[in-house]
């Protein structure tokens, strides 16, 4: 009895590696309930299983194989996408569509995924005419459809090639033959139409949407010391995370890689994942904000240098209560500066409060246990329509619980805006450990998974 209650809690089992040519699979095996039967007494009154309680059923299953792709070449890569979507199997398809340019082109993932499975007048679909191949030919069509919508849907910039834009366009003639008058048909027309439109306002000298402001020299303006303070610290806070929002919604996954990212320093490659690089010089230029007021004018005192920290110290706490972890982690970072932190006489002036305010907002970024207090307040937060803010200082209970009072009272719901650097540097550890080919010279799509 007690081996039977065993083998059903333990539903999955790992079986090991299948090696066919062109890819490795990592094999698990499942139990599934695939019918409850009515018992031998059930079926002697002619009663079915689904009319008794379930102490007079009786459970059968069965064993079904279930095959990960481990590695692979490039045909077998994209072949996998078509069987995933058959196995409802959407996170290998999300996974392959976010990290395939380590390895691929759009050119030739799309080739092969329209010309050699997508082909649908290939005679290897005219089998007779047949009941079966033309149930074939419906289950590839509205996987390619899928696959394609969440391609689209994901992953637009792919398609962005000016002027010409050879491969949505060839996208676009395959679905117009293929599948007319499909969504995937009217999406890509749509981006098709963006794109173009975006390339006119550009050429006739209005910003386009995507493109970023890069320049390391970009400073905020927040005019002098005296001014600085005056300012309301809710204020402040809620205009560096609308920008930071702004750059943060239009991060391309990809642009996130490893592979990408650990190859933006050279030369050939500065115009690379502009999208992060945005986010940084972002994060650079609140840094550079925090430290000059701080630390310009010779002129300024130290209660006037103590309370431009004290007002920083105020501002990263709303940016902590509307969850914007990027500009938070910049403005701690200026304050624990050697050339602001050396400042002995300057933090002696500092309220105590504030002071323990400060430790505790650094204290989400300590580099502990590999940042784990940041990892889990992160995907805390990114759950919760309001922040969880748990404070030891009594002043700073109070002040938080009114700041939150008056979000909920508003009906606010806030998002998260993460601080990207720890997911870079593990992207890019990652990147580095892992190799890109295993024996055979397959594809480490594992490492991808990772």
């Amino acid at each position: 009895m007690k081996l039977l209650w065993q083998a059903k809690m333990s539903s999955i089992q790992d079986w090991g590696e299948e090696v066919e040519e062109g890819a490795v699979y990592h094999v698990t095996l499942k139990r599934v309930q695939i019918q409850q039967a009515a018992n031998k007494g059930a079926r002697w009154l002619g009663v079915e299983g689904d009319q008794l309680p379930p102490g007079h059923t009786v459970s059968q299953y069965e064993t079904c194989k279930i095959r990960t792709i481990k590695a692979g070449t490039l045909e077998k890569l994209v072949e996998n996408l078509l069987t995933a979507f058959g196995d409802n199997d959407f996170t290998y398809i999300s996974i392959f569509l976010s990290t395939y340019r380590g390895f691929a082109s759009t050119k030739e993932v799309l080739e092969l995924l329209l010309d050699r499975y997508g082909n649908l007048t290939s005679p290897n679909y005219e089998e007779d005419g047949s009941p079966s191949s033309s149930e074939s030919k419906t289950v590839i069509r509205n996987a390619i459809a899928s696959i394609l919508r969440a391609w689209l849907d994901q992953c637009a910039e792919d398609f962005r090639e000016p002027p010409h834009f050879p491969c949505l366009q060839k996208l676009l003639d395959y679905l117009k033959r293929m599948m007319p008058g499909s969504d995937p048909e009217r999406r890509a027309q749509n981006l098709l139409e963006q794109f173009q439109k975006q390339e006119v306002e550009t050429d006739n000298g209005f910003p386009s949407t995507i493109f970023f402001s890069l320049e390391e020299e970009e400073e905020l303006e927040v005019g002098g010391p005296a001014e600085f303070t005056s300012f309301p610290e809710d204020l402040v806070a809620e205009q560096l995370t609308y920008m930071d929002a702004q750059l943060f919604k239009k991060v391309v996954p990809h642009h996130c890689l490893g592979c990408i990212w650990s190859r933006r320093d050279k030369k050939e490659n500065k115009h690379l994942a502009p999208t992060i690089r945005a986010t940084i010089s972002q994060f650079n230029t609140l840094t550079k904000c925090v430290a000059s007021t701080v630390l310009g004018g010779k002129e300024l005192k130290t209660q006037q240098r103590a309370k431009v920290i004290e007002k920083w110290i105020n501002i990263a706490h709303e940016c902590r209560i509307l969850k914007n972890f990027s500009s938070l982690r910049a403005i701690i970072s200026a304050l624990q500066s050697n050339s602001i932190y050396r400042l002995k006489k300057t933090w002696a002036a500092v309220p105590k409060d504030r002071m323990l305010m400060f430790e505790e907002l650094s204290d989400i970024f300590s580099d502990h246990n590999n940042h784990l207090t940041s990892r889990e307040l992160l995907m805390k937060e990114g759950t919760s329509k309001f922040a969880n803010l748990d404070s030891s200082v009594k002043e700073n209970q109070k002040r938080t619980q009114r700041r939150l009072q008056l979000q909920k009272d508003m009906g606010v719901m806030q998002g998260t805006v993460p601080y990207l650097g720890t997911f870079l540097t593990d992207l890019t550890m990652l990147d580095t450990a892992l190799q890109d080919y295993i024996e055979g010279g397959l594809i480490n799509f594992e490492k991808r998974r990772r």
